[in-house]
């Protein structure tokens, strides 16, 4: 059977066509587009009309290609951003009409369980683990180990929020740095308790964020790995820390110059930085593997 996944994420839209002959899906095709669906207003749960209509129209060529490639089950699930958008059915509702895509808005929980999902089928897991995964509008961890989701949850902290409310300087202040963690902190705090009593020995990256670590990293350091095919990556700790430092120290223009860095996460990833760092302290981790397989192979997961 052939199936479509569509992921609508607050920042990207992903599109991925496999075959799902066979124990392992074969994966056919595959795009992103970097939309920017909660641009400018999504802590005030708004879709804002430029936002709007690029995901619509990016939605539009997906739905042909779709249509290219003859699939037979289509499923589109849309994030933090539609979730939380005063307008957010409206959107559904149009991308319906000028498309013919049915889109499921799914819950935090429901998102923390498809990259699950996604990630256990990467191998990534292979102790108990904290799976981390970044988004534009939430941040989910979900706690495992190889067997078995231990506890999950979707907290509304994503790199566009913050730094919509408290990133206004080139490069970010301390003062900002500050107010971003303090922030965090009191969000997470049944996060810290339940990693207390679990103690996870390593972060898993869910796609996202990670793999741009990971590939300023590779081209750093001339590594011969290749984020575009590989399941998992396994970062040198201390390269992860001082690659996030440099992050976090450099104005826009120095980030958006660094070899790998991809236009859409030149700020984002300052944002992703600091989180990241924050949670590898509180936690006492200092492992950390990059899951390339992230929510979108949850949803394949689901439709084989």
């Amino acid at each position: 059977m052939r199936v479509a996944v569509i992921d609508l994420g607050t920042n990207t839209f992903h599109l991925l066509i496999a075959e799902t002959t066979g124990n392992q899906p074969e994966v056919l095709y595959k795009t992103n587009v970097p939309v920017k669906l909660g641009e400018g207003r999504i802590n005030d749960n708004i879709i804002i009309p430029a936002a709007f209509e690029r995901g619509v129209n990016c939605l539009k060529t997906f739905s042909q290609t779709i249509a290219e490639y003859q699939v037979s089950e289509v499923r589109a699930t849309a994030t933090s951003a539609v979730r939380s958008a005063e307008n957010g059915q409206d959107f559904v509702d149009a991308v319906k009409e000028r498309t013919g895509i049915n889109i499921e808005t799914i819950s935090g929980d429901e998102e923390a369980e498809l990259i699950y999902q996604g990630v256990k089928l990467s191998g990534a897991i292979t102790k108990i683990s904290l799976i981390m995964d970044i988004g534009g509008g939430s941040v989910e961890f979900i706690l495992c180990d190889p067997e078995k989701l231990i506890w999950k949850k979707s907290y509304n902290i994503g790199a566009a929020r913050l730094m919509q409310q408290f990133f206004k300087s080139d490069p970010i202040t301390d003062e900002e740095k500050n107010a971003i963690l303090f922030h965090i902190q009191n969000q997470l705090a049944d996060l810290f308790e339940i990693c207390e009593k679990y103690h996870p020995e390593i972060l898993i990256g869910s796609a996202g964020a990670f793999e741009t670590f990971a590939e300023l990293i590779i081209r750093k350091n001339n590594l011969k790995a290749d984020i575009k095919t590989a399941k998992t990556f396994a970062f040198n700790f201390d390269d992860y820390i001082a690659t996030s430092i440099k992050l976090l120290n450099a104005t826009h223009k120095e980030r958006a110059e660094m070899p790998g860095m991809t236009p859409l996460r030149v700020d984002m990833i300052v944002i992703a930085a600091l989180i990241t760092n924050y949670v590898l302290g509180r936690t006492k981790i200092n492992q950390l593997t990059l899951s390339t397989y992230d929510l979108k192979m949850g949803v394949l997961v689901s439709l084989i």
